[in-house]
C-alpha cells in the first residue's frame, strides 16, 4: 500500500532550541494515528510543520506524492490540502454554524456549497442547528461543527490538536466512536495529539511515543500495549508496575522470589526492571515456613475491578536497597487493610526487562 503521508529526517530548531529531531514517519491512506508523548515533546509542533505554519530545519514532508517541504521548498498552508482542528476549535462565534462550515469552501458555488454543508450537517447531526450561533452550542456540538468545517474542503490529511480535552468525561468515549466511524466513513487520514493513552486506544488504528523531539516507537496500539520497545515507552503509557530485578546466568532474582527464564534478556549481573501488570501478580496466603510476607500495603481504592492497592518492599525483607520497589500495582476481590503484611508472586509468563538507560 502507498503511504499517504511520508516524513523523513525531519528536524525542527526554534530559537537554537531543538524541538524535532531526525523524525521519520510513514502513514497509510485512511489511517488514524494518536501522537502521545509529554508535554514539550514535539507533538503540536509536528503538526504544525506538516500544515506549512513551522518551516522545518531540515527533512522532507510528502503528502500523496506531492513534495511539501525539503531543503529546497515548503508550499504554503492554504495550498497543502491539510485540515486543522485546533484545541479551541476557533470556531467565528460572529457566524452561524452554516455560515462557520462555509468559510473554508468559498470558491464554490453556492448550489455546491449547500450541497456540501448540507451532506455533512446530516451525517454529523447538526441539521437543526444551521443557523444556529456558537455560544448557542453545547462542547460536543462547537466540535462537530469544527470537525465539519475541516471536512468541508476535502482535505488529504486532517489534524487534530487534542480535539477531546474539552469535552467532559461522560461524552469524550462516545465523541470518540462517533468520530472515528465518521473518518472512516470519509476515508480519511487522520493524525490527533492527545495526552490520553486511553483516547488512541479507543480512537486510532496506529500510535507514536514521542519524547524530546523523537519518535520512540511506531505501531499499532495493540503492540505497543504488549510490547513496548523501551523503559520510557512502557513507563510514559503506565503499562505497568516495575520490579527491580538482578539477573544472571539461570534467572532474576527479587524480592518477590526468583523467576525462572527461558533465556538471557539483559547481560547478567545487571540490574533490569521488570514490567509487572496487576493480572500478572498473585496474592499469596502469609503462612509461616512458606509464603512469607514481602509487601505492604501503602495504598487502597475501590474500582470496577475491584480493589486496588499499591504495594511496597518491606524493610525487613530488603536485603539488597536496588531491588527495593514501591507503587506496585494491584487488583483483588479480597479486603486488605493500610499497611497491613502481605506475600505476593509474579505468575509465570513471557517477561520483559528493561534497563533505564535503553
Amino acid at each position: 500500500m502507498t503511504a499517504l503521508l511520508t516524513i523523513q529526517q525531519l528536524s525542527i530548531t526554534l530559537q537554537d532550541n531543538v524541538v524535532l529531531s531526525e523524525l521519520d514517519l510513514s502513514l497509510n491512506k485512511g489511517d488514524i494515528l494518536g501522537l502521545v508523548g509529554a508535554s514539550g515533546c514535539g507533538k503540536t509542533t509536528l503538526l504544525n510543520a506538516i500544515a506549512g505554519f513551522n518551516k522545518p530545519s531540515q527533512g522532507k514532508i510528502v503528502i500523496d506524492e506531492l513534495l511539501l517541504s525539503d531543503d529546497n521548498c515548503c508550499v504554503p498552508a492554504e495550498n497543502r490540502q491539510v485540515g486543522m482542528i485546533f484545541q479551541d476549535y476557533a470556531l467565528f462565534p460572529h457566524l452561524t454554524v452554516h455560515e462557520n462550515i462555509a468559510f473554508g469552501i468559498s470558491k464554490l458555488s453556492k448550489a455546491e456549497q449547500n450541497q456540501q454543508i448540507d451532506q455533512l450537517l446530516t451525517i454529523l447531526k447538526l441539521k437543526e442547528y444551521s443557523d444556529s450561533y456558537i455560544h448557542q452550542l453545547s462542547g460536543g456540538q462547537q466540535q462537530r461543527v469544527a470537525i465539519a468545517r475541516a471536512l468541508a474542503p476535502k482535505p488529504k490529511l486532517l489534524l487534530l490538536d487534542e480535539p477531546f480535552s474539552n469535552i467532559d468525561a461522560r461524552l469524550r468515549n462516545e465523541l470518540m466512536v462517533e468520530i472515528r466511524q465518521l473518518l472512516k466513513q470519509f476515508d480519511m487520514t487522520a493524525i490527533f495529539v492527545t495526552h490520553n493513552k486511553d483516547e488512541v486506544f479507543t480512537f486510532a488504528d496506529k500510535m507514536a511515543v514521542m519524547a524530546q523531539g523523537k519518535l520512540l516507537q511506531f505501531d499499532t496500539p495493540s503492540v505497543i500495549c504488549q510490547q513496548p520497545n523501551s523503559y520510557q515507552v512502557a513507563d510514559f503509557l503506565q503499562l505497568g508496575s516495575w520490579l527491580p530485578c538482578h539477573l544472571d546466568a539461570t534467572g532474576a532474582q527479587s524480592l518477590l522470589g526468583r523467576l525462572a527464564l527461558d533465556k538471557k534478556c539483559l547481560e547478567q549481573h545487571k540490574l533490569a526492571y521488570l514490567l509487572v501488570k496487576p493480572a500478572q501478580l498473585l496474592l499469596n496466603t502469609v503462612v509461616a515456613g512458606d509464603h512469607l510476607a514481602n509487601a505492604q500495603v501503602d495504598y487502597i481504592s475501590v474500582t470496577e475491578q475491584g480493589y486496588h492497592y499499591y504495594l511496597s518492599s518491606l524493610d525487613s525483607a530488603v536485603t539488597d536497597k536496588a531491588l527495593s520497589f514501591s507503587k506496585l500495582s494491584l487488583y483483588s476481590d479480597r479486603v486488605l487493610s493500610l499497611k497491613q503484611q502481605v506475600s505476593v508472586s509474579v505468575k509465570p509468563h513471557d517477561f520483559l526487562f528493561f534497563s533505564k538507560s535503553n
